[in-house]
């Protein structure tokens, strides 16, 4: 056999070959079924089907970087030591904070079961160290809710059915309730306008429950387009004391928004012989304003779409008074720079001022940037 019949043999198999291949029908895999991620609107923006579930979830938080300045107190300045001759300087007060949220939500049929956390991580110095190391992480919100009964960790319905004091950032000047706390609590909604709230609270700190017996809020409010009324009661199983708060808001025009809030507590069991405080934190869960009775107001207005000038004055019967306002700008949607400037003057009793300030009269303020997703 020469090379020329050994090529032409070649060829002609490879042919045969081919032929015989291509005459086998030509087999293509299934593509994998394609799972999108499912917008849920049934509960608002943000939300989306876990895949394969019926649950919708949605996540965000913020990023926020503040710097504080002015007499020190933990709503301004910090303290500092020179590193060259030892002094005691004045400082930036600086924190970054992270926020991680979480929110689900499902129909049932013993209705909508709905979850909500809310996780924290900062960085920055305080007002008596210039060092800056991370400050910990905080657990501020991780509760169920199936209809209208809600547990686990919240913050104290003395505080959030009733709103807070207003949309400054250092609110509690004058403070007007502790918040971390478990709860076991039931919400209702008459759907007329009239809602209720009755919670059973664990405390933190130096004011957790010391028995079986947990500290209870109650609370009533009346909502309307022209604005709210609402009324809170608590009772401090600890120390046997009653405090309740009373609120007003005001709807007085697109840009405008008043509000003004009443507390009183009893105090006989926080106070020994000499009036000095026998609580630990010196305030009680609930009544941590000085004396029996205190006063908060102050308003919103909207300058326009992208910024507000937010005030609150408060006052308690201990003479301890503070003010706060700020200016927030929408720089681009999602993006908020706030330039506030806080004054406190301390009364009768600095116990109750929970703030740190060491003088009579103090002064500062910050600048916050927050990118809110």
């Amino acid at each position: 056999m020469n090379i020329k019949s050994l090529l032409l043999g070649s060829a002609a198999a490879l042919i045969a070959v081919s032929g015989a291949r291509a005459a086998d029908a030509v087999v293509v895999a299934e593509p994998e079924p394609a799972e999108y991620v499912k917008i849920c609107d049934v509960y608002g923006s943000g939300y989306f089907y876990i895949p394969g579930t019926e649950t919708c979830l949605r996540i965000g938080g913020f990023v926020r970087y503040d710097a504080s300045f002015g007499d020190i107190g933990s709503f301004d300045g910090a303290l500092a030591t020179d590193r060259q001759d030892g002094d005691t300087n004045h400082t930036w007060g600086k924190n970054a904070r992270f926020t991680l949220k979480t929110w689900t939500g499902q129909e049932t049929e013993l209705g909508t079961l709905k979850t909500f956390t809310e996780t924290r991580w900062n960085f920055g110095n305080t007002a008596t160290s210039n060092i800056a190391f991370n400050k910990g992480t905080s657990l501020n919100f991780a509760w169920i809710q199936l209809g209208g009964l809600r547990v686990g960790k919240d913050e104290s319905a003395f505080n959030t059915f009733i709103g807070y004091a207003g949309n400054v950032i250092q609110d509690t000047l004058v403070p007007y309730g502790d918040f971390d706390t478990n709860v076991v609590q039931y919400y209702f909604d008459a759907g007329n306008g009239f809602s209720a709230v009755v919670s059973l609270e664990e405390g933190s700190g130096f004011d957790t429950i010391d028995s079986y017996v947990p500290h209870v809020v109650g609370g009533v409010k009346y909502t309307q387009g022209w604005g709210a009324i609402t009324g809170v009661i608590s009772y401090d199983s600890n120390y046997e004391e009653v405090a309740g708060k009373v609120r007003l808001d005001v709807n007085a025009s697109d840009a405008i928004q008043l509000w003004v809030m009443a507390g009183y507590g009893t105090d006989d069991n926080l106070l020994d012989n000499a009036g000095n405080a026998v609580d630990a934190s010196g305030r009680g869960f609930y009544k941590q304003w000085s004396g029996n009775w205190a006063v908060w107001g102050g308003g919103t207005y909207k300058f326009n779409e992208k910024t507000s000038l937010n005030a609150q004055l408060s006052y308690d019967e201990g003479k301890n008074f503070g003010a706060a306002v700020n200016v927030a700008y929408d720089i681009v949607p999602g993006l908020t720079v706030t330039a506030e400037v806080d004054y406190m003057h301390v009364g009768e009793d600095t116990v109750s001022n929970w703030t740190g300030a060491t003088k009579e009269n103090s002064l500062g303020g910050l600048i916050r940037f927050q990118r809110s997703f």
